[in-house]
């Protein structure tokens, strides 16, 4: 069973002020501190399957709204070869930083608007409206 408010502990205690270039390390680390150990990747677009291995699910969070604990894998843009990952704590997306944005993490991102799953541990956080929240692209096509 994954620990939500163990692995957003963690997430928040580590985020620093501005992007390492280390969202897959944070994000593992801190879903890991929730008590599940996922296989690990170069790359943060590559953290799907890991995630799926461990029971968390894929979500249109459009639909149901995001909750604390789910985690957005960002596909890549020029620039950026490995993508992003982050993870929602009910109020900021959170990977190596707080982002202040949204999911998207910098304005490279938030203009070209790439393509983008949402991933959730059942049982975990508590529904929240997704168009309520910070930074949400409306209609953009999930992986």
């Amino acid at each position: 069973m994954w620990n939500v408010d163990a692995a957003l502990k963690h997430l928040r205690l580590h985020a620093k002020e501005a992007s390492r270039g280390q969202c897959a390390r944070y994000v593992r680390e801190a879903v890991e501190a929730g008590g599940v150990a996922l296989v690990r990747h170069t790359s943060a677009k590559d953290y799907g399957s890991s995630l799926a291995k461990v029971g968390f699910v894929s979500q249109d969070a459009l639909a149901t709204g995001f909750r604390a604990g789910d985690i957005a894998i960002i596909q890549p843009i020029k620039g950026h070869p490995h993508g992003h990952i982050c993870m929602y704590d009910g109020r900021y997306w959170i990977s190596d930083f707080k982002q202040l944005h949204g999911f998207y993490p910098g304005p490279s991102y938030r203009k070209l608007k790439p393509s983008y799953q949402i991933y959730r541990y059942p049982g975990a956080g508590t529904a929240s409206r997704a168009d309520e929240q910070v930074g949400v692209p409306a209609g953009k096509a999930r992986l």
